[in-house]
């Protein structure tokens, strides 16, 4: 009994235990290594920050794809285009043929001693015509024509308005003739007979007038001077383009010469005459004499 007992003691159990741990019973929980086995197979499984990230790019592919809407045929820029010439000819009839843009109202600029009725019978633009129609060249012209203008400018004004500026003549010098008294201005254009203004000196040349090169010459002498000596002359007189003499006002002559250095001349000719004498000659102004 007791060997028995020794016996059944002395059973080897490691064996059976070894093939427990490899082979566990079913429903039994698994070993240590079973289980870290199953940890590495769960993590092969989509997480859900991955499934979010795919679902969005999913979104993103489907949205690209949808299809533009098409522009509505009134929208496309041909048909835009076409309406547009349309809309112009339109209104380019309408304001070629009907008195909705016509002419209602005409001001005058610039003119002071030539009347405003004169310049509207000469310009002979109709009430009521249409403004387009007005032809502001040809109105010019007839304006320009009028001897004491010396330009004028036609303007349409819309929506009803034609504008005229004009520019007057100024009188430069005067010439004396069996007619009377001549002004001229600053072009030597004879325009008008009438008194002289104060200040206007007179012209002698033998031909005065437009296109005589003395005339020219005499007139560019008194445009160069300083109005303080200008303002003095009485008279130019022009025997040629190289012989001109200006009378002061006093009866003291100035002996000019020619349009060159005429600036010079000028300068040298005010503090010339400062000194006694009655006649100045400047014609060198580097060498002047008093007499």
């Amino acid at each position: 009994m007791t060997r028995e007992r020794r016996g059944r003691s002395e059973r080897p159990d490691r064996p059976v235990r070894r093939d427990a741990a490899r082979s566990p019973r079913p429903g039994a929980p698994a070993a240590a290594g079973d289980r870290t086995f199953s940890r590495r197979r769960g993590s092969t499984a989509t997480d859900p920050g991955t499934r979010r990230t795919r679902e969005s790019a999913s979104a993103a592919r489907k949205s690209a794809v949808v299809e533009t809407p098409r522009r509505a045929w009134y929208r496309r820029p041909a048909v835009m285009g076409v309406v547009g010439v349309v809309v112009v000819v339109a209104l380019g009839l309408v304001a070629w043929f009907t008195p909705l843009l016509s002419v209602r109202q005409t001001d005058v600029a610039g003119a002071t001693s030539i009347s405003e009725e004169q310049i509207r019978q000469t310009l002979a633009v109709p009430q009521g015509q249409p403004l387009l129609r007005v032809d502001t060249e040809g109105a010019a012209l007839r304006v320009a024509a009028i001897p004491k203008v010396a330009s004028a400018r036609v303007q349409r004004v819309y929506p009803s308005t034609i504008r005229v500026t004009v520019t007057e003549r100024v009188p430069v010098v005067f010439i004396d003739s069996p007619g009377g008294t001549h002004l001229l201005d600053a072009e030597a254009v004879d325009y008008e007979i009438a008194p002289p203004p104060p200040g206007v000196p007179r012209l002698v040349t033998e031909k005065p007038g437009w296109g005589d090169p003395s005339t020219e010459a005499a007139i560019e002498v008194l445009e160069s001077m300083p109005p303080q000596l200008r303002g003095q002359v009485g008279q130019v007189a022009a025997k040629s383009i190289s012989d001109i003499a200006v009378t002061l006002l006093d009866g003291r002559i100035v002996v000019w010469g020619g349009t060159e250095k005429s600036e010079r001349k000028a300068a040298v000719t005010l503090p010339l005459l400062t000194q006694p004498g009655q006649t100045y000659d400047v014609s060198s102004p580097d060498l002047p004499t008093v007499r």
